[in-house]
């Protein structure tokens, strides 16, 4: 007798240590993944096509946000014949900026950061200067806008 209780003691030692275990594991697991997200890879390109000259979104408002792979970037119409371009996100936390027309300033709505269109900081928060990209229209054929690329500097 004391065999078989020794027997189902020993099997129940070891159900409930493995389901603790288990449960330890299936806790911690998905808490280790959130605290160390996956490496997101850089854009495989060097330039992204940001659409043609006559946008309405950028005659309209006066710049675009752009996908350059997983970074944002604003695309300016600085005048007819002149675009700049950007890194999208603020230096200081990581918000996303607009162009502000009128004054003609890049502006980050999140602690009123401003950048000049050097992208330099000229007023907030922000401790450095946007990241700039060159912007070059290409001519696809006669009689059709131009279509913006954006490149890395």
């Amino acid at each position: 007798m004391s065999e078989s209780k020794t027997g189902r003691r020993s099997f129940i030692n070891w159900f409930l240590g493995t389901s603790i275990g288990a449960l330890a594991v299936s806790t911690c697991y998905p808490i280790l993944r959130f605290v160390s997200p996956p490496d997101v890879p850089e854009a495989a390109t060097d330039e992204v096509e940001a659409g043609p000259t006559n946008d309405p979104e950028l005659i309209e408002k006066g710049f675009k946000i752009v996908r350059f792979g997983a970074e944002p970037v604003i695309l300016v119409k600085v005048s007819d014949t002149e675009f700049k371009a950007f890194s999208a996100t603020c230096t200081h936390l990581d918000c996303i900026v607009e162009f502000r027309n009128a004054e003609q300033v890049l502006w980050c709505n999140c602690h009123n950061g401003v950048y000049d269109l050097t992208g330099s900081v000229i007023g907030g928060p922000p401790p450095k200067s946007l990241t700039p990209f060159e912007v070059h229209v290409v001519q696809k054929g006669s009689g059709q806008p131009g279509t913006v690329v954006v490149k890395r500097s």
